[in-house]
């Protein structure tokens, strides 16, 4: 399966509007039919700025934990909730759900961007034996942080 660009999910959305089959649709996309479906009844229900590229949408954790109550507790399809919130693929909510339930039924939000720790100082020719220890519990701490993280 292809990565569609945003004028690839465009024009596949005009080819399904204008009739041509969805195995064609497949063949020419490279995607699987399933796709296809998503993708047209997406446009359809949230218009075309749904697909905007330019940037990441993020989700705030009631709006997915929201989601994940709604396909595990009320029982709704994954693809109709998936749908409804406007995500770009049902496969996020997926990854949501799963990561929902190895993680003990908790979000834990994934963490982007660079560390803010500290950098580990180096080692000084004449400190004193409480400096040492001190510079030791510190370098330490980070790693273990850095460890966890």
């Amino acid at each position: 399966m292809s990565k569609l660009t945003y004028d690839d999910k465009i024009k596949l959305y005009n080819d399904k509007k204008n009739g041509m089959p969805i195995g064609s649709l497949s063949n020419k996309y490279k995607v699987r039919k399933c796709v296809i479906n998503y993708l047209t009844a997406l446009i359809d229900k949230h218009g075309v700025d749904i697909l905007r590229t330019n940037k990441n949408r993020t989700h705030t954790i009631s709006e997915k934990q929201e989601a994940i109550d709604r396909v595990l507790i009320n029982g709704e399809a994954k693809w109709a909730v998936a749908l409804d919130i406007g995500l770009l693929s049902k496969g996020m909510l997926d990854n949501w759900i799963k990561n929902y339930k190895e993680n003990c039924y908790n979000i834990v939000e994934r963490k982007r961007g660079r560390s803010t720790m500290p950098k580990i100082t180096k080692k000084k020719e004449n400190e004193t034996k409480d400096e040492k220890i001190k510079r030791l519990e510190e370098e330490n701490l980070y790693l273990k942080a850095e460890l966890e993280y």
